[in-house]
Parts: structure tokens; C-alpha cells; sequence
């Protein structure tokens, strides 16, 4: 399992991009957490901690398809660091106002998340140019989704470490100082100071009007939102099981298991057709969310999390691959980014709707929302099922037209033609 890794890794520029990337997006990964320990400290409401979160959250959303377009646009350099200092320097102001105005509060957060730099979507737009062959850009893919989880795990526990050595203020300050300095370190690389997006046809839409990026989309945001419901359905179990400990390892499971299935995913090359391969760990997703409802014992509780991650990092590795081959010509930064936020705005929701659902009928139906969602993801790719398979005919580089129907270019890898 680790050759496939280490090749990807002694490609020249690779490791230090996934690092850097990894490093830039902590803020990102910790923001939610330490605003909410940081409103308390200040003697704020819960109520306001959560809101404040959200518009983080939102203005997130928000900004990524944005900065993407101006990343296809203008090179990366130009916008990744600017906006990293910009996103950086917002929240500095938050941490130092802290929460005696509201408006001064919420603009902090709200630019913030606005101006959070797209190295997500920037990093899978420079992996063909790193490493060449598309063998190996389907593994980078997958140690990309993993690393994601690897982040998104110990991103609070940094910012508790941050909080017991210094304070809540020093969290958000620190936790931003080494954001902008991982951005830092991936726009001074060659990869990035070198590449281009390929020339675009101007159109309002942008990535949106491939047909076969909006049904990706819309599958991803009910997978958002299955992710989003199952963190709000674990806590009354956590709290009829053991309380916040038990709540604490069921997130871990889940972290977990999704690290442990894409790095089973991308030790090995898998034949066929992405879009069906996709809709097959879809099935599989939802397959897993079922046992949930069974609500056992915390530690086959557990188990059972664990194995409802398992299928979600290969699912968004193969979604990697399918959204650089639809994303149209000049414009896969911001298709990346695109998949970032809808993914983002369907955990949202999700989290917003297994509240009610949870107060109505207990955590049993709040574990039925996941299967559900995921229900609902796997009926859009089955019914769209031509469109995602469409550009998918086998081919590595083309160079493309945009001035097909659909105003896609034809298969390749769109993000590796330039550099």
C-alpha cells in the first residue's frame, strides 16, 4: 500500500505542495471550533458562538468558487497568499475586538471566510503538472481525500493544545500566522509560480455550465449532508451511552474509517469507468449509514461509525477525478472550489435539518437522515448517470474546444495541460 504513496511523494515539488496545503487550510479546519471557544471565553452566548460560526461558514462557501475563478484567471500566486493574508488579517481583527461590537464581529468572521484562500481546489489543479501520469494523479487524489481527514482530526486538537498553553485569543492568532505561512510555501514553489489555466471562453457561469460538474454537485451536496446529520444524530446517543466521550470517539471512528478506506483506495489502480465505480461507493455509503440505526452498545456503536467513513474518502477521490475530467476548459480551479462549497453547504444543512428531526423522533430518526441523504445522492448519479459518464471515453490529454454544446471540453485531464 505504501509504494503507490512514497512514488507520489518522491515526485520533485509533491510533498512539499501537500504539506504546504495542508498547513495553509488550518484555519480553515479549526476555525468553527476556536471562534466558539473564543465567543465563550469573551463571556458570549452559545446562540452567538453558533451564529458567528455559521457566517464563517457561509462567507466560506461563498468566497472559494469565487477566488477559484480569479486563481483560473490571474495564476496562483496572485490570489492565494493576498487572500491568505486578507482572511488572516480579519480574523486578527476579530481576535482583538473581540465581541464588544457585534457588527465589527461579524463583518471580522464573515471576511475571514471570504477571502479563505482556495488551495484545495489550487493543489488538485497542479497535481497532472507535478506528477505526469494519470495512474499516478488517481492516487494523489485519493492521499489527498485522506490527508483532508487526517486535518480536519487534528485541527481541533491543535486548537486545544493552543488554548491550554496561552489562551483562545492566541489560538486564532497562531492557528492564522501558520495558515498564511503553509500558503506562503505553495505559492513560492515552481508548480505554482509556473501554472496557467489554458484559455477560457468569458462566461458568467464559468465551471457551472458543464452539465456533468452540476450533477456531481448536486450528488456531493446530499453526501454533505449525511456527513452534516450524523454529527448532530450522535449526540443524543453519546448522551443515553456515555456522554461526551463517547460522542468524541464515535467522530473519531468516522475520521477514521475514511482514512483507512482511502488509503486502501488509492494503493491500487481500479479499472472501468469512474462514473460507475462513483455510483458504486455511493451504494456502499448508504449500505453503511443503515446499521447506524440499530443504535447497539457504544463499542460496536463504534465500529459501526467507523465503517459508515469507510466508503466516503474513496468516493470523493473518484468525485476528484470526475470533476477535473467535466470542469470546462481554463476553469478547474473553480470547479474544484465549487466542489468544496456544495459539499460544505450540504453539511450545513444536513446538521440544520437532523436537529428537528432529532427533537421530533430521537436519534433513531436522526440516523435515518444519513441513509436517507445518501439515498437521495445515489438517485441523482444514477438518473444523470450519461452525463457524468459522458467525457469519461479513456482518454488522458486533448487538447479540447470550447465551443461544444455543452460548452465542456472533451476528455482529458483539464488541469494538466499547463504549467
Amino acid at each position: 500500500m505504501a509504494t503507490g504513496y512514497l512514488e507520489i511523494l518522491r515526485a520533485r515539488h509533491a510533498a512539499r505542495l501537500l504539506v504546504g496545503t495542508l498547513v495553509g487550510r488550518l484555519p480553515c479546519a479549526t476555525a468553527p471550533i476556536a471562534i466558539v471557544l473564543f465567543v465563550r471565553a469573551e463571556g458570549g452566548t452559545y446562540s452567538l458562538a453558533g451564529a458567528l460560526a455559521a457566517v464563517y461558514g457561509v462567507a466560506n462557501a461563498v468566497g472559494q468558487p469565487v477566488l477559484g475563478r480569479i486563481v483560473d484567471l490571474r495564476g496562483q500566486p496572485r490570489v492565494q497568499l493576498p487572500a491568505a493574508v486578507l482572511s488572516g488579517l480579519a480574523m486578527a481583527g476579530f481576535a482583538f475586538a473581540g465581541i464588544g461590537s457585534l457588527p465589527l464581529a461579524y463583518a471580522a468572521v464573515a471576511g475571514a471566510g471570504l477571502f479563505t484562500p482556495p488551495l484545495e481546489g489550487g493543489l488538485r489543479a497542479l497535481w497532472p503538472s507535478v506528477l505526469r501520469r494519470e495512474d499516478q494523479v488517481h492516487t494523489a487524489y485519493a492521499m489527498d481525500a485522506v490527508a483532508q481527514e487526517v486535518m480536519f482530526t487534528v485541527g481541533p486538537l491543535l486548537v486545544t493544545l493552543c488554548v491550554s498553553l496561552w489562551s483562545t485569543q492566541a489560538a486564532l492568532l497562531v492557528l492564522n500566522v501558520v495558515g498564511v505561512l503553509g500558503a506562503l510555501s505553495v505559492v513560492v514553489s515552481e508548480p505554482s509560480r509556473t501554472w496557467r489555466s489554458a484559455p477560457r471562453e468569458a462566461h458568467w457561469l464559468g465551471a457551472l455550465r458543464s452539465a456533468g460538474l452540476l450533477a456531481l454537485l448536486a450528488a456531493f451536496l446530499f453526501i454533505g449532508m449525511a456527513l452534516g446529520s450524523i454529527t448532530v444524530a450522535s449526540v443524543p446517543y453519546a448522551d443515553e451511552h456515555g456522554g461526551d466521550a463517547v460522542y468524541g470517539w464515535l467522530m473519531a471512528a468516522l475520521g477514521f474509517g475514511a482514512l483507512v478506506g482511502g488509503a486502501v483506495y488509492g494503493a491500487r489502480q481500479w479499472a472501468g469507468e469512474p462514473a460507475r465505480r462513483l455510483r458504486v461507493l455511493v451504494a456502499l455509503l448508504v449500505v453503511c449509514y443503515l446499521p447506524l440505526m440499530l443504535m447497539p452498545d457504544a463499542v460496536p456503536m463504534v465500529a459501526l461509525t467507523a465503517l459508515a467513513g469507510v466508503f466516503l474518502a474513496p468516493a470523493i477521490a473518484c468525485a476528484f477525478v470526475l470533476v477535473d475530467r467535466h470542469a470546462p476548459r481554463g476553469t478547474v480551479t473553480e470547479a474544484f472550489s465549487w466542489l468544496v462549497t456544495t459539499f460544505t453547504v450540504g453539511h450545513s444543512v444536513g446538521t440544520g435539518l437532523a436537529g428537528p428531526v432529532v427533537e421530533a423522533g430521537g436519534a433513531l430518526w436522526g440516523f435515518a437522515v444519513p441513509a436517507a441523504a445518501g439515498g437521495v445522492s445515489l438517485l441523482v448519479l444514477s438518473a444523470t448517470g450519461r452525463v457524468v459518464a459522458a467525457p469519461g471515453q479513456g482518454a488522458v490529454v486533448a487538447t479540447g474546444s470550447e465551443n461544444d454544446p455543452n460548452r465542456a471540453v472533451e476528455p482529458r485531464f483539464s488541469s494538466g495541460d499547463r504549467a
